[in-house]
This record gives C-alpha cells, structure tokens and sequence, in this order.
C-alpha cells in the first residue's frame, strides 16, 4: 500500500528594502532569527542566499509529498500544469531581481515550467526498481608449464600501427 500524501512545503526568504534606505530579511518560518535592518544591502543578501541554503541543507526531498506549487494554484509558473512525477526539492531564484528565494516540493511536471530554478534533490520513482544484475567476474587464467601464459592472454603479433615503408627511389642528382 502506498503511503499516504503529506503536503509539499515552502520556505520563502524575502529581502525587502525600506524608506529610511535599510533593508530587511524576513523568513517564512516563524521559528528563524533574522539579523536587524542595515544600510549594507550586499551583506544581506548574502545572509538571505546563505539562510535559503541552510533550509535546502536541513531538507530533503520526500517520495510522498504532494506538489506545493500545486496547491498553492501554480503560483510558481505560468501555464497551468497537470501535477505528476515524482517530486523535487528546487529553489527558485530570479538573479535579476534577487529579492526572493523560494524553496519548495514540486513535482516534475511542475518543475519543467519554473524559470530561475535549481534542483537541489530528487526522490527516488515510487515504483521499485528490479535489482541490477551482477556482473559477472571472468575467471581467472591459469599458467601454461614453461612460464607462458594461457593462449589467450598472448599479445597479437601484429601491432595495431604499422610503419609504411617507402619505395627505393633512385637518387637524382642536381645539376
């Protein structure tokens, strides 16, 4: 029996800039820290990258989660997709715009039709796999008395490159 769907998550990590010209890192999980507002853009939207990647770090991707971009009506793209495939951990992230970072559970069809994504896991298909077979290990050669090899182990006599021999051609004399 298949396990039962849970729902896809989201983390979102939002730089957003203020009158006073601060700027602010907000997390969709309640349970984040954020650093206070400061004049130095750059250094938070280091902290903003590095934050969503400790998120992407701490998660993985689940074979039994639903489609998050599903459920939330396809925000994420914007032709209206059919969800299926198995489902993938991604973070989108527009370097243009570099405001937002979104990390969800999509599922590949969803994924196909994201722009500004990365894939950062993938689950395994739900429907197991038959077993590779084992490669088989030759057996080995034994010894032929006098301190030769077996017959098949003989290099070929003819080497794989052969030097063309010219022609004698008859000296010319200059004159």
């Amino acid at each position: 029996m298949p396990e039962a769907r849970v729902p896809g998550r989201t983390w979102t990590v939002r730089l957003t800039g203020h009158p006073d010209h601060t700027v602010s890192v907000t997390c969709s999980t309640a349970a984040c820290r954020m650093p206070p507002r400061s004049k130095d853009a750059a250094s938070m939207r280091r902290f903003a990258a590095e934050h969503i990647k400790a998120h992407g770090r701490l998660a993985s991707a689940r074979p039994n989660a639903a489609c998050s971009c599903g459920s939330a009506h396809c925000a994420l793209h914007e032709a209206r997709v059919h969800c299926s495939g198995s489902s993938l951990l991604v973070l989108v992230h527009n370097q243009a715009v570099g405001q937002v970072w979104t990390l969800a559970d999509v599922c590949q069809a969803c994924a196909r039709n994201i722009p500004h994504i990365t894939i950062l896991a993938t689950t395994k298909p739900a429907v197991p796999t038959p077993e590779a077979p084992a490669v088989e290990q030759p057996a080995p050669r034994t010894a032929v008395p006098g301190g030769f090899s077996s017959p098949e182990t003989v290099p070929d006599p003819s080497p794989g490159r052969r030097r063309l021999r010219r022609p004698n051609r008859p000296n010319r004399s200059r004159g």
